[in-house]
């Protein structure tokens, strides 16, 4: 165990967090909604610290981030944990394994460590992801901090609830940022267990903290499909910074969201038209590859740049991170 940033001693032995939006006042030996940070004695402990239930080498792409070093690999690391209930989590084993069983599970391993690994993977990046890693801040910040003394760049995949005390302190040190848009007020409620603002607000803050963001948005038959929504989160997108890339993905039945069947086709199709009729430069189509909406265009003339087939690129047409056919200059980190 490590004691915990961001929070503070109130009376009768209780704890409030400020990690993450919650803002969870926490009891003596109990835990906040991650179910990972507890109070022992007046004190907030992060009961994952080191703790790797997952590590793996991945393409960038996977993140989802595309205008982030493409092609490159990066180092991902997970610990058990998650502060969102999400009915549908891909990944519902380790994000909600603390809510089902008393033991912290996962391979302990150093800031170094996991720095070393990726070096000798040869990863351009180290990226905190599979669950949301607001909930193991101290490792992840450790991790980062010594990744960038050593050139390598830090990720992380969100669904941005991390607070703003924690979002600054660790900006200096984060390169890369997907964020999850997930649905609106009434959905964040009802299949999330959080609210819609601070998200905006994390990807607003971020942004203006020097941070690469691209959003994601999985696309959940009649759940968050509507025009409306979708419409409001590209104009949300275009006011923040049209630059920033949208991936609008496909959605298949997992967990205990299992009543609706995949998202078609048309509908990622139609949300992908309506991003870039609102003026975004860069909107993609997830998890549906070979369908096209994965290339990167240029956003003047529309030239093919960047051709993907699921997490591969198979075809790159632009050097200097400038369109060949027009010279115009293509937004992102490490473009080729």
């Amino acid at each position: 165990m490590k004691e915990a940033m961001f929070y503070e001693k109130i009376d009768g032995g209780k704890v409030k967090c400020h990690l993450c939006n919650h803002y969870c006042t926490i009891y003596p030996g109990k835990r906040g909604v991650c179910a990972v940070r507890e109070n022992k004695d007046g004190v907030l402990y992060s009961l994952v610290y080191g703790k790797l239930i997952a590590r793996h080498v991945d393409p960038i792409e996977k993140k989802p981030l595309f205008h982030f070093y493409p092609g490159s690999r990066s180092y991902s690391v997970s610990t058990v944990g998650c502060n969102f209930r999400c009915l549908h989590c891909q990944n519902y084993e380790i994000s909600q394994y603390p809510h089902e069983y008393p033991d912290i599970p996962g391979d302990q391993m150093s800031p170094e460590q996991v720095v070393d690994e990726a070096q000798h993977s040869g990863c351009v990046s180290i990226s905190y992801t599979y669950t949301e890693p607001t909930i193991f801040f101290e490792f992840a910040y450790d991790c980062a901090v010594l990744a960038h003394e050593k050139g390598i760049k830090n990720v992380f995949v969100s669904n941005g609830y991390t607070s703003p005390e924690a979002t600054r302190l660790i900006a200096p040190y984060l390169d890369g940022n997907n964020i999850d848009i997930k649905g609106d007020e009434d959905f964040y409620k009802r299949i999330v267990g959080g609210r819609f603002q601070p998200v905006l607000e994390t990807i607003k803050l971020m942004k203006e903290l020097g941070v690469w963001v691209e959003v994601t948005t999985l696309i959940i038959p009649n759940h968050n499909d509507s025009q409306g929504f979708l419409q409001g989160v590209a104009d949300f997108i275009q006011s923040v910074d049209p630059a920033m890339p949208w991936h609008v993905t496909q959605f298949y039945p997992t967990y205990k969201l299992l009543d609706r069947g995949r998202t078609p086709l048309a509908t990622l199709r139609r949300a992908r038209d309506m991003g870039v009729k609102t003026g975004l430069k860069y909107v993609y189509e997830g998890n549906v590859p070979g369908e096209g909406g994965e290339n990167t265009y240029c956003p003047s003339c529309k030239e093919l740049l960047i051709e993907r087939k699921g997490f591969t690129l198979t075809k790159i047409r632009m050097k200097n991170a400038l369109c060949p056919a027009c010279g115009a200059r293509i937004d992102g980190i490490g473009m080729p």
